[in-house]
């Protein structure tokens, strides 16, 4: 039986007895090396005591979980024969092992989710270095390694030949003060984050009424806003931040802010103007501000407390990034406070046929997204597409599971059109995807136009002039913003 040694410091002490349940399922032996507490520990001792193991060959596998993950896989490449890879991600996890090798898996829980680090760890273990480039690779760091140590690298013979076991508890005893370390007080600060998870869902079965078609925003007779206005009126006085409702030309709600994401992209935005644009949203109720990831925590900060969400953008505005880099990307900003993520598809890889690509792309950023808590857009850019491509990427965002498709960034050729909010919506019809039209809707008759083809969510400069004309307040066409 393949023996795997885990261990974590207080951080990852919830996390770690998932993963011990988890993959002793898998037929494994493991030895828990600690932490048996959520006590305030230090990590480099127990991400020692994993190393240590897998060293000298009492484990082959070793698995360390902290708050981050960084520091653990610090330490446990101090130890000769480990090669240690901090994974966030299947990917990672896959490439740590089939091109490097690597026999020690770190993780971060407060970057991932249990459901996703189970995946991770059952990718890292499943998965073989077989090829010979990537078998001699390895091998020369190994060797890099012996080299190293073999001429001193300037370290001192005591800290060469010391026995580290004296830095390693022994699993299964309580967390004691941990004898002093070699180094100057090292401690990991609490990156864990808590993340309230909410889902409102609206949904039923479809019907009809006489002449009047339900579609799937019903829950059950007379709840749509075509027919009971006032109880769909009252589900966003509940906190609903979008009730979907496709085609039927529905009266638009009077609290059409609730459909608005107040945006600020320009490049050469400020803090200050940034810091208003979350006033107004408190001040308008808007559903959320849509800001560059620069400027996440500082809205989160501004925006605590409130209903309204943080939303940002991944791979914008072009959509060329590679998927790992928009989903390291995604990862960060939910980290800073980002609830919702707006991310630009791969619009050559659709163009040229390569469907496969945009599934993988979007894929990628919607796993960053739940394992956070977070909403995921997907940015078509409709004003580039034909309505072939448009339908081939709305059904790319269905198979990965998305939770909108959004029309445009605001920064390419053309904007929203009540004709592709149309289109996307019956391409998305029978899920419970939303769609949001974005890009040149500059006042209340062009988002009223939007949310009639079949838009459930409004981004928009604009959105102060959206609200005010919606009241009935007639506003001078300069007070209309740009993205």
């Amino acid at each position: 039986m393949t023996t795997l040694a885990i261990g974590a410091d207080h951080g990852g002490f919830e996390l770690k007895k998932l993963l011990v349940e988890h993959i002793r399922s898998r037929g494994f032996a493991v030895e828990d090396c600690g932490t048996n507490s959520a006590e305030a520990v230090d990590y480099p001792k127990f991400a020692a005591a994993v190393a240590e193991r897998v060293a000298d060959g009492r484990a082959r596998f070793g698995v360390i979980v902290d708050g981050a993950g960084i520091g653990s896989a610090m330490t446990a490449n101090k130890f000769p024969g480990v090669r240690a890879a901090l994974c966030y991600d299947l990917s990672s996890a896959r490439n740590s092992r089939e091109h490097n090798n690597a026999n020690v898996l770190t993780l971060g829980a407060s970057l991932i989710g249990s459901g996703l680090a189970k995946q991770i760890v059952d990718t890292f273990l499943d998965t073989e270095c077989t090829a010979d480039r990537h078998l001699r690779r390895a091998a020369m760091i190994d060797e890099i390694e012996r080299e190293i140590r073999g001429q001193g690298s300037g370290v001192s013979e005591e800290l060469q030949t010391r026995d580290t076991r004296s830095l390693t508890p022994e699993p299964g005893t309580p967390n004691s003060e941990p004898r002093p370390l070699p180094m100057s007080d090292l401690s990991e600060a609490d990156l864990r984050r808590i993340a309230e998870r909410i889902s409102q869902m609206i949904g039923g079965a479809s019907g009809a009424h006489g002449d009047h078609a339900c579609t799937d925003a019903c829950g059950f007779c007379k709840s749509c806003a075509e027919l009971n206005p006032e109880l769909v009126r009252s589900f966003i006085d509940l906190g609903a931040d979008r009730i979907t409702h496709r085609g039927g030309g529905a009266a638009v709600p009077k609290e059409i802010a609730k459909y608005i994401d107040h945006t600020l992209l320009r490049p050469d935005a400020t803090f200050d103007q940034v810091t208003k644009l979350c006033q107004e949203a408190k001040e308008f109720g808007f559903a959320s501000v849509c800001v560059n990831p620069f400027y996440v925590r500082h809205c989160a900060g501004l925006l605590r407390g409130t209903a309204v969400k943080v939303c940002t953008v991944i791979g914008f505005p072009l959509g060329a990034n590679v998927a790992e880099t928009k989903a390291l990307e995604a990862r960060r900003a939910i980290r800073e406070g980002a609830t919702e993520v707006d991310m630009v598809i791969n619009v050559g890889a659709l163009k040229s046929g390569r469907d496969d690509i945009v599934y993988r792309d979007i894929r990628a950023v919607v796993e960053a997204a739940m394992d956070g808590g977070a909403l995921c857009k997907c940015i078509l850019e409709t004003a580039l597409l034909t309505d072939e491509e448009k339908v081939r990427a709305c059904q790319a965002a269905r198979r990965a599971r998305a939770d909108f498709v959004k029309t445009s960034t605001g920064f390419g050729p053309g904007g929203a059109t009540a004709d592709d909010v149309a289109l996307m919506a019956r391409a998305v019809s029978g899920t419970k995807m939303g769609v949001k039209a974005s890009g040149g809707i500059r006042n209340y008759q062009d988002a009223e136009q939007m949310i009639r083809a079949g838009a459930t969510r409004i981004g928009a400069s604009a959105g102060v002039r959206i609200v005010k004309e919606s009241q009935g307040v007639t506003v001078s066409e300069a007070a209309s913003g740009k993205y």
